[in-house]
């Protein structure tokens, strides 16, 4: 196995870890390496050694979580998939929508044990204090980020 081969196949072991299926991140893992940064479905096949349904199926469900699209060339009758465009600043600021999720969800258990225990609060609480954190930091991160993209 190519050192290209490995990463890909680390990179889709990975992705099941964070819950996402195998094949999804064997094929970002693909989009982030190769040359051109678009590929057809028949290259995709044959890069991956995969079947084209797998293939079919997982771009679908790529394009549905907004990480990958299916764009076409002047002039060529085929279509081509690549990553969307600043893919992971995109995943993280959906990420921070999540996070304003889980502070809500957390505020809703605290008010449902007002007049409780500290112990059954406490995992609550943890919750909350660490998504009220992340909700007050996390856009001065995203604002030094793209300050230093910039720079």
């Amino acid at each position: 196995m190519n050192p290209q081969q490995k990463y890909v196949e680390d990179f889709g072991l990975f992705a099941e870890q964070v819950g996402l299926p195998r094949m999804a991140g064997r094929i970002l893992a693909w989009l982030l390496i190769c040359d051109p940064p678009h590929q057809t479905m028949n290259e995709l096949v044959d890069a991956l050694q995969a079947s084209k349904s797998s293939i079919s199926t997982t771009t679908r469900l790529l394009i549905t979580f907004g990480m990958l699209e299916r764009v076409s060339l002047p002039g060529e009758r085929r279509d081509y998939y690549r990553l969307v465009p600043n893919l992971w600043t995109s995943a993280m600021e959906r990420s921070s929508q999540e996070f304003g999720g889980f502070l809500k969800m957390a505020e809703r258990g605290l008010t449902l044990l007002t007049d409780d225990t500290d112990e059954r609060r406490q995992r609550l609480q943890e919750m909350h204090d660490l998504y009220t954190f992340i909700a007050r930091e996390f856009p001065q991160i995203m604002e030094r980020w793209r300050e230093e993209r910039i720079a």
